[in-house]
């Protein structure tokens, strides 16, 4: 077998090799969850808008749906060394058509969601600068987070990582000490774990928490991405995943029953209607030095932007990965010499986004409401899809191929994993329109949903054509760096082994 591409080959380039290490990719896909952002933000919305007290067992909860998830999607990376992460593991699962129309779910899906935080960074930078005496527009303030992302995005990995790890230990450290600011000086009645009970998973409320939980977690996943860029690719991904996991669910447990031990179970929902995204650091103000207390609201800041920069490296990665194997223009396909990082898959990336921006802006919609919002909730939707699918893949890949693996990680785990993912997204598409707060004649609470219909369409379409007109190119759908190896034909025209379901 050749070991380098053709003239012809699909595969343009490679990503850099060996760059990384758990340190590095756990900071990208950590700094993705943007917890500080969730904590801060998300969790107390959840309070609010659900008057649901269990929010932190909620969480605990999908720490342990995702550990399960992850059970067969990391067996599955330990065989699987590229860059197209749920793309390449629906395609090499269930076949180059559904493997494609993944993809461009995938592209919408990621999209929506980096793009949104530009609103969320926009608007918390504002109030900063008011604060401050400086009356900015929200859109200056995102534009130059805009070009900052642009220029870290072409940047080496490795640069970027050590940013990304120097925010996120900040970020924690904060976090950290408000909680233990928080669980000290409980309101009357002392330390109380009732907001862990189980029992409260039987509320109605719970299911509504539970979607908005699982959408705190994106990003952990993304960790596959890497893959082709990591020192030891059997190893690395699998840790850094449960690692990221793990860290995550236990903050974000930690974090919200710290603040119901705050303001005391019977009244955390009233406080968090009174302080709304404010609640996490009011809390925790009357115990800690004010300077300490402005930190953490400029490092929600700098959360944001950590999110913008991680996702945004995501996104030129999935691009590459489409372009180098023929899906989209080859030119996406190419990497910086000196950097080994996809700069055209970035650079595509950044022009997206402000275009975007610029369209918002010129409407005067709301960054927080119409972008941040409505944007982050229709990127998790997205995503959602994608697991419930990968899952079923898991299975399908396996099902050729056992490779080793016991039967917990290939049929057991990813079954259950997709059972009880497929029904959160039912449930989430029916009520699309009351978790966006939007009027019952609104249109978009069956367009945005659809959106990903017609993504997924797209793509299949666009596989089925690929078929017919150019066949090598749709041999190396899903096969990454080693299409060209997998692809060659042999002196007598005859293909080898084919590893991609047709």
């Amino acid at each position: 077998m050749p070991t380098t591409a053709p003239p012809h080959s699909p595969v343009i380039q490679a990503l850099a090799r060996s760059r990384l290490g758990v340190p590095a990719v756990t900071a990208f896909v950590l700094a993705a969850a943007a917890p500080l952002t969730v904590v801060a933000g998300s969790a107390a919305t959840g309070f609010a808008v659900t008057g649901f007290v269990g929010v932190p067992v909620v969480y605990l909860t999908v720490g342990v749906l995702l550990a399960v998830f992850s059970a067969g999607y990391v067996a599955m990376a330990r065989h699987v060394r590229q860059a197209g992460g749920f793309y390449t593991y629906v395609t090499l699962g269930l076949g180059r058509v559904p493997g494609v129309g993944a993809a461009l779910v995938t592209q919408l899906g990621y999209n929506c969601l980096q793009i949104s935080l530009y609103g969320a960074f926009g608007a918390v930078a504002a109030d900063l600068a008011r604060a401050g005496g400086w009356h900015l527009p929200w859109w200056l303030c995102a534009g130059a987070a805009w070009a900052l992302v642009a220029v870290l995005g072409l940047r080496s990995v490795r640069v970027n990582g050590r940013v990304l790890g120097t925010l996120l230990v900040l970020e924690l450290a904060v976090v950290v000490v408000f909680d233990l600011a928080m669980v000290s000086h409980p309101a009357a009645g002392g330390v109380t774990l009732t907001a862990l009970s189980p029992a409260h998973l039987a509320d109605p409320g719970a299911i509504a928490i539970l979607v908005g939980g699982l959408a705190g977690f994106v990003g952990y996943e993304a960790t596959v991405v890497f893959a082709e860029e990591v020192r030891d690719p059997r190893r690395t991904v699998a840790l850094a995943t449960y690692l990221a996991l793990g860290l995550i669910a236990t903050l974000y447990a930690l974090s919200t029953w710290a603040m119901t031990v705050a303001a005391g179970p019977a009244h955390v929902v009233a406080a968090a209607r009174e302080h709304d995204a404010d609640l996490f650091f009011a809390l925790a103000a009357p115990h800690l030095p004010a300077a300490l207390v402005d930190l953490g609201r400029l490092l929600l800041l700098t959360s944001l932007f950590a999110a913008l920069v991680a996702f945004h490296h995501m996104i030129a990665r999935y691009t590459f990965s489409l372009a180098r194997e023929g899906l989209l223009p080859a030119a996406l396909g190419r990497t910086g010499r000196l950097t080994g990082a996809p700069v055209h898959g970035s650079l595509l990336q950044s022009g997206l986004a402000l275009t975007v921006l610029g369209i918002f802006a010129g409407a005067g919609l709301d960054p927080i409401r119409h972008l941040f919002f409505t944007g982050g909730v229709t990127g998790g939707l997205g995503v959602l899809v994608l697991m419930a699918a990968t899952s079923v893949a898991v299975i399908g890949y396996f099902a050729r191929d056992g490779r080793g693996e016991p039967v917990w990680r290939r049929v057991t785990a990813p079954t259950v994993a997709a059972a009880v993912l497929v029904t959160v997204l039912v449930v989430t598409v029916a009520g699309f329109g009351a978790l966006l707060d939007l009027p019952g004649d609104s249109p978009l609470r069956w367009l945005l949903p659809a959106g990903y219909a017609v993504a997924a369409t797209a793509g299949a379409g666009w596989a089925l054509i690929l078929r017919a007109t150019r066949p090598r190119v749709y041999a190396a759908i899903g096969l990454g760096p080693d299409s060209a190896t997998v692809v060659a034909a042999t002196p007598s025209g005859a293909r080898r082994p084919d590893p991609v379901r047709a």
